[in-house]
């Protein structure tokens, strides 16, 4: 993917020391998200990768505010998201929608294509009559389907269809920030392709601004202008995609990236994968100082003492250990 020049864009959104706990009884919090800081500039796609549990989808819905946040801010066009009232809450749900992983969960069975879609334009009352029949034929064309489609129920789509059509729910109401929550993940292969490359032009075609979430290291390369790398609730690595691919400096991201399989026989059969052994740590109760530690060869008595901060150690490169400088 061609990296698009940001450099004059503003923050559109801008997570500031974000947590998200959840109680699980007798005394005990599950910290999901754990002090994570970052900011995605109008237009951009922030990929947020890491292994499952890490805390991505919990990120991207305390965003949306779909979970109240347990402390921190999620600043959006100069709102403070979790302190809005009724009336601003409804222009932010306009503005910012979600497209979630499981494309058949996330949809009403009992709902014809039509009324899903026009759902979002009836609440904030965009279209009326003949003109809401018109966008929602043209919201189906946009996203790859037909007219015809319009009065069909969900289970009567393939997959790929049905997150098509929850692609177009989420653009009905003409929003300007997308979360996509691993919007691919529950899709045959050859139909992720389709999905990513729909989400591309639409983002160059409406001006959208993206957070992929997703664990498919080389899809996200395909997409995203910036990746953030999550451990255990936080962010370990955060930089340019193609810095991250090229000069990976975490070791857990080293590890990440060395999974990819690459489709060149001889290259897969010669190279080295790195296998990350001990356990990962219960997010209920994680070891103090660095909570990769005990997956982590290079760890010593600073990691088991001192949590690292996220710092950047070259121009636009933020890595979260004491072990690169």
């Amino acid at each position: 993917m061609a990296t698009k020049d940001l450099s004059n864009a503003k923050d559109l959104i801008q997570v500031k020391n974000l947590k998200k706990y959840f109680n699980v009884g007798r005394g005990s919090v599950l910290k999901a998200v754990d002090d994570i800081s970052f900011s995605i500039k109008e237009g951009e796609t922030l990929g947020l990768v890491g292994e499952s549990g890490c805390g991505k989808s919990t990120t991207g819905r305390t965003i949306i505010r779909l979970y109240e946040a347990t402390g921190g801010e999620v600043i959006f066009d100069g709102m403070n998201v979790h302190k809005l009232n009724k009336k601003e809450m409804k222009k932010y749900t306009r503005e910012a929608q979600m497209i979630f992983q499981d494309p058949y969960a996330s949809l009403n069975p009992r709902m014809t294509v039509a009324d899903i879609i026009g759902e979002g334009i009836d609440i904030h009352g965009l279209y009326k009559g003949k003109e809401r029949q018109k966008r929602i034929y043209e919201l189906l064309e946009i996203v790859g389907l037909n007219r015809e489609h319009a009065n069909r129920f969900p289970h009567e789509f393939s997959g790929g269809q049905r997150q098509r059509i929850g692609i177009a729910r989420a653009l009905a109401i003409e929003p300007k920030f997308i979360v996509c929550d691993e919007p691919i993940s529950a899709l045959d292969v050859s139909i992720q392709a389709q999905v990513v490359n729909l989400l591309i032009d639409l983002q160059k075609e409406f001006g959208l601004t993206y957070l992929f979430i997703a664990h498919d290291l080389s899809m996200v390369k395909h997409i995203s202008d910036r990746i953030a790398v999550m451990y255990l609730g936080s962010i370990m690595e955060l930089t340019e995609s193609h810095e991250l691919y090229e000069n990976p400096l975490h070791p857990y991201t080293k590890a990440l990236l060395s999974a990819i399989p690459i489709p060149d026989p001889e290259v897969e059969r010669n190279r080295k994968r790195i296998i990350l052994e001990g356990d990962v740590p219960s997010p209920i109760d994680p070891p103090p100082g660095c909570k990769f530690q005990s997956r982590c060869n290079m760890c010593d008595d600073i990691c088991r003492k001192e949590t690292p901060k996220l710092k950047e150690v070259k121009p636009g490169h933020f890595v979260a250990c004491h072990k690169v400088k």
